[in-house]
């Protein structure tokens, strides 16, 4: 990889065309021509109730959403409240939404807008990492309070969210993850390849080498409960995680465990053949990945729903996403727990629900629908 590509992953941030999801019942969209887009926010009922003003803007999260003044390159970051008043000046090259208080923002990294661990992790195994300091590539992370105020110093390379009353941070000294607690302190000193958020009192870690790391996952005291030897593995929700397993022959197989290691659903399924629980209930793709169709199996690994669909996605808000009529030429409609279509298949694309509200696609246009399937705003033709 050359250092422009590297600055060109960079400078990328996933972000869909005209519309985020409902966070406290609000939503960012964007207004206007391709070249001169703004982002405002609307309410549930479709009103807009901030106006399009803002460059970047994420989701609402303790009363706070992120928003940037000014392009990827030179613009900053603050935050507003829910009237859209600036309270939080904008002074910061990068920033998150608020959890358990606190926000990671970022000062520093040359104009490269969002920077996401993945990437920072690959920068990581390249050969640019003795070449440009990661602090001075990358910026460095501290936490601010809703008030602004930096109450934890930018002194890392990475800041994750805050999770029962901890966050994954990168150390710039060692390199290695570690946790902290929302005084800085750290509680879980650095000493993973990888880290991520704390789910149900464990969180999955990376022991190893870049090359050979394996995952496993700790309690909040830092202590090993179920050691490493997953090659992939998601957080704990409804007492399950997904993890996903090697065997050098075919592909990775995916499964599911218990919180104390053990298996209650053996590694079967393909990549993007399975998806971590919610309401009780996860989606798999049982037999072949190109072929096979989904349903839902429960904790205890039994099927549910039967395979019917040819994308199913999590359920959140008690209905979930699925795909029929073809993968490719297919639509998109909602299920309830039951499997029973609770608003048709007629969307090009759909996502989850959240607040009552799902982000869906018809042709070119994006929307918002509520849980009858009657929209409640729709973006401009």
């Amino acid at each position: 990889m050359t250092l422009f590509a590297l600055v060109a992953i960079l400078s990328c941030r996933p972000r869909y065309d005209d519309a985020l999801g409902f966070s406290e019942g609000l939503a960012a969209v964007k207004f206007g021509n391709w070249m001169g887009r703004k982002y405002g926010f609307i309410d549930t009922t479709g009103k807009l109730v901030v106006k399009p003003q803002f460059d970047d803007a994420g989701s609402f999260s303790q009363g706070r959403a992120f928003v940037r003044l000014g392009d990827l390159k030179t613009g900053s970051y603050g935050y507003i409240d829910r009237s859209g008043k600036r309270v939080i000046k904008a002074r910061f090259d990068d920033a998150c939404d608020f959890s358990e208080g606190l926000a990671a923002a970022r000062l520093g990294g040359g104009g490269m807008g969002h920077i996401d661990k993945y990437v920072i992790d690959k920068y990581m195994v390249s050969e640019y990492k003795n070449v440009i300091p990661v602090g001075e590539l990358f910026g460095q992370c501290g936490y601010v309070d809703t008030t602004g105020r930096m109450v934890i110093e930018p002194l890392f390379a990475y800041a994750g969210d805050f999770s029962e009353g901890l966050a994954a941070v990168l150390d710039l000294k060692t390199l290695k993850y570690g946790y902290i607690d929302t005084t800085g302190t750290y509680v879980i000193s650095p000493r993973f390849v990888g880290a991520e958020d704390f789910s149900e009192g464990l969180a999955e870690v990376k022991f190893g080498d870049k090359a050979t790391s394996k995952r496993g996952y700790i309690d909040v005291t830092g202590e090993m409960v179920i050691g490493p030897q997953f090659d992939d593995a998601c957080n704990f929700s409804d007492g399950r995680a997904l993890v996903g397993l090697d065997d050098g022959k075919t592909d990775r197989k995916y499964g599911y465990i218990d919180r104390a290691g053990k298996y209650v659903v053996s590694p079967q399924f393909g990549m993007f053949c399975a998806w971590p629980f919610s309401w009780a209930l996860a989606s798999v793709r049982p037999g072949d990945s190109d072929t096979g169709r989904c349903g839902y199996v429960d904790t205890t690994g039994k099927l549910i729903i039967s395979p019917q669909f040819d994308v199913a996605f999590s359920f959140s808000d008690g209905l979930a996403a699925v795909k029929l009529g073809g993968p490719k030429i297919g639509k998109w409609g909602y299920i309830d727990t039951t499997g029973r279509l609770a608003i048709e298949p007629q969307f090009d694309d759909a996502e989850a629900f959240s607040g009552e509200r799902a982000k869906v696609r018809a042709g070119g246009n994006w929307g918002y629908i509520d849980k009858t399937g009657k929209y409640v705003w729709e973006s401009s033709k």
